[in-house]
């Protein structure tokens, strides 16, 4: 018999190397499983085992309570793994920081089953809305894995914002979503936190947002977000302009650092040099190398929405995935192109590490990442001054990085000084 089966002797003896019966009720067989129908069917088991001369015995016993235990189980939706008391808990923990962010237009309060937004309320006469979604990328495994969720809500923000400011618009609202096996309140409120700061800096209200907790949907301890951003401009005003000519100047305004874009390739290069996210920064010492990849995206609105909107700008474009190579010709006219000089700014030390640790080419570089380079803008030679003077004003670092050229594509221009 197993060992969770056991027979109680009654009416044996024991007579030389043989158990005999005296007859009667003689033997009580037990067994324990996790479930009753498996102790019943290892109870039986245990009794086929027995055999002596006349031996007799009932099948019917504990079948009557196994019927009963046979019915539906009662489950709840916690049982599930989904937890609506969690859920409330973090409503409660993030409403003040989505009410910090209220602006004209938006109260900022959540909870409703839609969020509301007063377009009258800002003043526009005739506007276009421009809405935009985006996520982290893997941005959030390097967040994940070093336990530092602060900064990734802000990346969140800035991916969607930025991609609005380059058509000339003024976000005006954010909706979020986050999604998770299992819901950790503090983690998500800090994540949450992170999204609410984003707004504040490119000054919209985040009016709603959807926290998904699906259970065998992602691994314990991971999550997964997505951002979605709407923003106005007048009609008169959208980017890009239809005057770009060739001979216009490309200004670049440098970037916090990777932003969000390129880290599976981040993540590989890591992994070859050795280090890892607690490793002091190669370039930085006195952060790790994680919290120094995970500065957050620079939020580019309240420098460039002035500009936009007193028509100082023909065009802009956002450098995220598809570095310099993929993302200017998105807003240049049909027949025209850009020449970008390497050399005009200096590439910073988190490049540099990549393309020492990672063997990367500077023209995958060019094409992959930002480079120091966040946002390029596209200008008249003539406003050029006027627009670098107000850029500087407002905190930006500014280079002149290139022209319109009117010869189509990007033409990379000194990019062996990436290896100086």
């Amino acid at each position: 018999m197993s060992s969770d089966t056991v027979a109680f002797h009654a009416g044996t003896a024991s007579s030389g190397d043989d158990v005999v019966t005296s007859g009667g009720r003689v033997i009580a067989v037990s067994a324990y499983a996790p479930t009753l129908k498996g102790a019943l069917e290892a109870a039986y088991a245990g009794v086929d085992r027995i055999e002596f001369e006349g031996k007799t015995f009932r099948r019917d016993i504990a079948h009557r309570a196994l019927k009963a235990s046979t019915e539906a189980p009662k489950l709840t939706y916690a049982q599930a793994g989904v937890s609506v008391d969690a859920g409330n808990s973090l409503v409660d923990a993030i409403k003040p920081f989505v009410r910090a962010t209220r602006r004209s237009g938006a109260d900022a309060e959540i909870g409703g089953f839609g969020g509301v937004f007063d377009l009258k309320a800002t003043g526009y006469t005739d506007p276009v809305l421009v809405s935009g979604t985006d996520g982290v990328g893997t941005k959030l495994r390097v967040a994940i894995e070093t336990g530092i969720h602060d900064y990734v809500g802000i990346d969140l923000v800035a991916m969607s914002v930025n991609d609005l400011i380059v058509q000339g618009a003024e976000p005006l609202y954010f909706l979020d979503y986050f999604a998770c096996s299992k819901l950790e309140v503090a983690q998500a409120a800090t994540v949450i936190k992170g999204i609410a700061e984003g707004c504040q800096i490119a000054g919209c209200a985040l009016i709603g947002g959807e926290t998904a907790e699906m259970p065998g949907m992602y691994h314990e301890g991971d999550y997964d977000l997505a951002g979605f951003a709407v923003g106005a401009v007048e009609r008169s005003q959208v980017l890009p302009a239809a005057d770009i000519v060739p001979g216009d100047v490309l200004l670049g305004l440098s970037s916090s650092g990777l932003h969000s874009n390129g880290f599976s390739l981040v993540r590989k290069v890591v992994a070859l040099s050795g280090l890892t996210w607690s490793s002091p920064c190669p370039w930085r010492s006195d952060v790790t190398l994680g919290r120094e990849l995970l500065t957050p995206t620079k939020i580019y609105i309240k420098s460039l929405l002035p500009l936009a909107q007193a028509g100082l700008i023909k065009g802009m474009s956002h450098i995220t995935g598809g570095g310099f190579t993929e993302n200017i010709p998105r807003v240049l006219p049909r027949g025209t192109g850009c020449a970008v000089d390497a050399a005009a700014w200096d590439l910073p030390p988190v490049f540099r590490f990549l393309m020492a640790h990672g063997g990367v080419e500077p023209l995958e570089m060019a094409r992959t990442f930002n480079n120091g380079i966040g946002m390029v803008l596209i200008v008249d030679r003539t406003n050029m001054d006027a627009v670098v003077q107000k850029l500087v004003a407002a905190g930006e670092q500014v280079f002149r990085i290139g022209e319109v050229t009117a010869e189509s594509g990007v033409h990379m221009r000194n990019l062996d000084r990436w290896h100086a």
